[in-house]
């Protein structure tokens, strides 16, 4: 039996460390199999001598975390966790610093996963990023975000969001309404990341102006898009013929940013994906960049990354 004590410099910090009713610990002995007792600034690690040596990286990687202005949610506990069980906790600290971009309600916006920095790196980097893995790793929310940023910054006139109007089992045709009413839902993802980035009345001026625009894929054929942010959508639904034409609406003064999931590709049987084929044909182009996540950097609830981890395992499972 190993027993490990950590003090903590500032009672705020011992608080936000323990959580409420020290229930961030009870996560931590979850996780590690040890035993927390957390006393005033003081908390005490016991267990198997592995298990606590690395229960005590988990803690470290969260006081980085709250040195760094990162509040401890759930998701971020269970992330340090993770990199704790790698070896990895260090790199915690390449999370904190600057935010990306602040909400219309003040929140900051930071990345919360090493593959969401990295994503964000990549963007600023490259004139062209694809963003690639599973629901929920905020592939489209951070592009989103970004595309505030730079509009804010006058480094961008304007933003344009879009996605292929194809979804699972589902035809436009039987929806009601015209062609705006039908394709509304396919964009609703767009409009509630801006919403939440611009708020309501903002984001309504802007339109108006024609500085924002969410259409579907179809409406940008034909056109050049110089001194934009250009951000596609859900693209493992598009065909090869579509991602070619979508890529090549770029003008000057453009960013471009491609997000998708190669494992959700709701088209008919048999029907070539244009992000997969995007992936084989621009893999050496300069000047554009592909960022591949994991379930690591699922950053909604914690049973999605679960759930993901069982899909992946039935599917190798198929292939033997």
């Amino acid at each position: 039996m190993a027993e490990k004590l950590i003090e903590v410099d500032h009672m705020e910090d011992a608080l936000a460390l323990f959580g409420s009713c020290d229930e961030n610990m009870r996560i931590v002995e979850k996780a590690f199999g040890v035993t927390a007792v957390c006393r005033g600034t003081e908390i005490k690690l016991s267990g198997e001598e592995e298990n606590v040596q690395a229960a005590v990286r988990a803690v470290d990687a969260m006081l980085q975390l709250l040195a760094g202005g990162t509040p401890l949610e759930e998701q971020a506990i269970h992330y340090c966790i993770s990199l704790a069980g790698s070896g990895d906790e260090a790199r915690v600290r390449e999370l904190t610093g600057d935010f990306v971009a602040i909400t219309a309600k003040g929140k900051p916006i930071r990345p919360k996963t090493l593959g969401q920095k990295g994503y964000i790196r990549a963007i600023t980097q490259n004139s062209i990023t694809f963003g690639i893995g599973p629901a929920g790793t905020g592939k489209t929310y951070l592009a989103v975000a970004m595309a505030v940023k730079a509009f804010k910054a006058h480094e961008v006139s304007r933003i344009i969001l879009t996605r292929p109007a194809v979804e699972a089992g589902e035809k436009l045709g039987f929806l009601p309404g015209d062609l705006q009413n039908k394709v509304d839902p396919y964009l609703r993802p767009l409009y509630d990341a801006l919403f939440d980035m611009l708020g309501a009345e903002t984001y309504q001026k802007l339109m108006e102006k024609q500085l924002i625009e969410v259409a579907p894929l179809a409406y940008m054929r034909g056109r050049t898009l110089d001194d934009a942010f250009i951000i596609l959508d859900e693209a493992q639904n598009t065909s090869p013929e579509q991602m070619k034409m979508f890529l090549t609406r770029m003008g000057t003064g453009s960013k471009v940013v491609v997000t998708g999931d190669i494992t959700q590709i709701d088209l008919p049987d048999k029907a070539r994906s244009g992000l997969v084929d995007a992936i084989r044909v621009l893999k050496n182009v300069d000047e554009i960049a592909f960022i591949h996540f994991s379930e690591k950097d699922v950053v909604r609830h914690r049973l999605v990354q679960e759930i993901i981890k069982a899909y992946d395992k039935a599917a190798n499972s198929k292939k033997r």
